[in-house]
């Protein structure tokens, strides 16, 4: 498929995710099987024009004077892949296949200026949320929603219990790897431009022997931060998949104990086979079964709470949910990570650490619920972030981190990463 089928298929994709609703994957994967001729370049190539649109579709919206499917596509293909109107009539011109061509009105949005708009098409959050956010970020929350609109990387963690950062990287070469930037088992592969495809990584001889997991850097960081030790007894309160309890297992070098837990039975379905495959024997998986959790009351040295959360932090990633997020659904969040806060106490011994964790950059998920549960827990206190992450990451913390209520943000913007909170309170 040349450019202008991919861009007629784009807006047909796109037109399918906001007349019926559904997820964005879905409905590329529906267009895959109806259209068996396009190959995975176009497929590729596809995906990133759908995913592009809804990642900046306020400030496409705003330069094209309109946020339909064929708007917010053609906007991507002028604004963010280079391409002029005129570049794109001749390419209409001379296939059957592609798109109407561009009225004067659709050409002019190529240069449009949004210097001047509004900080909501600027930013390309949700204009519901512009309170929480400026409330989170200050002067620069136009400046996060930026780069929150931007593609993100592929991550690795590589696991230490099996390989090395330099076994991976070698058998990963032809994928042109980099160490990450901060995490230290982290290595990183940066979105290419346009068409370009990411990596499947998971064919990788290596993957299938357990030497590295796909993880975002972000989300590698804050396992780190957890601080988990050899020979301490540590529960994974929300494992879901697993992806912490792995990273969790490799810093403790198998040893000592971790109990993986989640209310959820379908998700942690994953977690026996990705344990098995990266030889991690400290693991012991806790189903939810009543009562499951009893014999832990108030043993435990450590309680990694990965909450559930609105996954603001993940927009790169999954930005039709940007679209979709709800003051309704945030409050139920917040509902459940209050009750998780105060179901994980329950299991530590004094001296005992609690870490809380969420994919989230909303201070209502974050700092909110810390000094709420701060409030009503007085035998609890706030471990010095600062110094947590030279412990954990053997390096000073980049400025501007630290929140106003003690815990740490991480963002695009700021460390090249997810979204991510992390908090560490400490049972006197």
């Amino acid at each position: 498929m040349r450019l202008p089928g991919r861009l007629a298929a784009a807006i047909e994709v796109l037109t399918d995710v906001e007349t019926r609703h559904r997820p964005v994957s879905e409905a590329l994967k529906a267009w895959g099987i109806n259209n068996r001729f396009a190959g995975a370049g176009d497929r590729a190539a596809i995906g990133n024009l759908v995913y592009d649109a809804l990642r900046r579709r306020t400030s496409h919206a705003a330069a094209m004077g309109s946020d339909s499917p064929r708007a917010l596509v053609l906007a991507v293909a002028m604004r963010d892949w280079g391409e002029t109107s005129e570049s794109l009539n001749a390419a209409f011109a001379a296939d059957t296949h592609a798109p109407a061509a561009l009225s004067d009105d659709e050409a002019a949005g190529a240069t449009a200026d949004l210097s001047t708009a509004s900080p909501i098409a600027q930013s390309d959050f949700p204009e519901w949320l512009a309170p929480s956010l400026e409330r989170a970020f200050g002067a620069d929350w136009i400046a996060e929603g930026r780069a929150m609109a931007g593609r993100p990387s592929l991550d690795l963690r590589v696991n230490a219990l099996k390989a090395t950062p330099e076994k991976v990287m070698k058998s990963l070469a032809r994928f042109s790897p980099q160490p990450a930037a901060i995490a230290p088992f982290g290595i990183t592969m940066p979105s290419g431009p346009r068409d370009a495809r990411t990596p499947n990584v998971t064919t990788d001889e290596g993957y299938q022997k357990g030497w590295f997991e796909v993880q975002d850097q972000g989300s590698q960081i804050v396992a780190a931060l957890a601080g988990a030790r050899e020979g301490e007894q540590v529960l994974d309160l929300c494992a879901g998949a697993g992806g912490k309890t792995l990273a969790l297992a490799a810093t403790m070098g198998n040893k000592g104990q971790i109990f993986a837990h989640d209310s959820d039975r379908s998700r942690l379905a994953p977690i026996y086979d990705r344990l098995k495959r990266n030889g991690v024997r400290n693991a012991q998986v806790r189903s939810p079964n009543p009562g499951a959790l009893d014999d832990l009351v108030g043993k435990l040295d450590r309680v990694v709470v990965d909450a559930p959360c609105t996954g603001t932090g993940t927009w790169r990633r999954r930005p039709d949910t940007k679209w979709k997020l709800t003051p309704e659904l945030l409050a139920q969040r917040q509902s459940e990570q209050a009750a998780l806060l105060v179901e994980a106490a329950r299991y530590l011994k004094p001296g005992g650490t609690l870490v809380y964790i969420t994919c989230s950059i909303l201070p209502e998920e974050n700092d909110d619920q810390i000094a709420a549960f701060l409030k009503a827990n007085p035998g609890f206190e706030t471990i010095d972030m600062a110094k947590a992450w030279r412990q954990a990451l053997i390096t000073d913390i980049p400025p501007g981190l630290v929140t106003s209520g003690g815990g740490i943000c991480l963002t695009p913007r700021r460390t090249n990463t997810d979204g991510f909170y992390c908090h560490l309170l400490r049972k006197v």
